[in-house]
């Protein structure tokens, strides 16, 4: 039995409030590579009440995913964007999704995030994630961008952090760590970072006036 969207509501007006929630469901947030970090965002964003989502991908669910990406057997072979849009719609039915299947290069950023305010950096390569950071703060004065940096390995979580750039650009992760041969990418710590993101994006729409 799928619940109604005013049951949905009701029990995160019981947690949150009516306040709240109406601000989390108003949010439109753009998730800009849906691996390790993007996927779990977008899982958390979901469950928090985020009104509209995002999904920027051009990958294919791979067998190497499934030990830190939100997938399961089921989605192997499917876009990433059309089975995260699956996982999410399963927690939220009422959830508003838009779907950007290919590569962010800089011709691109302003048409896929210029109706967006609130941008989560999930790439993989430091060039893309330094390309996204340039042409958000330089060509999106409104936009806030959270980023991901460093969250390889087993090390202690606490050094995962986030740290305020300027007053619309965050940093999420140790900042040294890197996916290298023996230093792979895990669960625990790449959800950390994720966890990060998610936060920092719920308390801008939160705080926002």
């Amino acid at each position: 039995m799928i619940p109604s969207k005013k049951d949905l509501q009701a029990i995160c007006d019981l947690r949150f409030s009516p306040e709240v929630y109406e601000k989390l469901q108003e949010a439109s947030v753009a998730i800009a590579g849906l691996g390790g970090l993007g996927s779990n965002i977008a899982v958390m964003l979901t469950r928090t009440g985020i009104g509209k989502l995002k999904l920027i991908d051009f990958d294919r669910v791979d067998l190497s995913n499934l030990n830190r990406q939100v997938y399961d057997i089921r989605h192997l072979g499917q876009l990433k964007t059309e089975a995260l849009s699956q996982r999410l719609k399963e927690l939220n039915p009422y959830i508003e999704l838009e779907l950007y299947n290919g590569r962010i290069t800089e011709d691109k950023v302003q048409s896929v995030f210029g109706d967006y305010r609130y941008i989560c950096e999930a790439f993989d390569g430091a060039e893309d994630k330094a390309m996204l950071a340039q042409q958000v703060l330089c060509g999106l004065p409104g936009a806030y961008l959270v980023s991901g940096s460093g969250m390889a390995g087993y090390g202690d979580a606490d050094q995962i952090h986030t740290r305020k750039i300027n007053s619309r650009f965050f940093v999420c992760g140790d900042e040294c760590s890197d996916a290298a041969q023996g230093i792979g990418l895990m669960a625990p710590r790449v959800a950390v970072c994720a966890g990060h993101q998610a936060n920092k994006i719920i308390q801008l729409i939160l705080e926002e006036r």
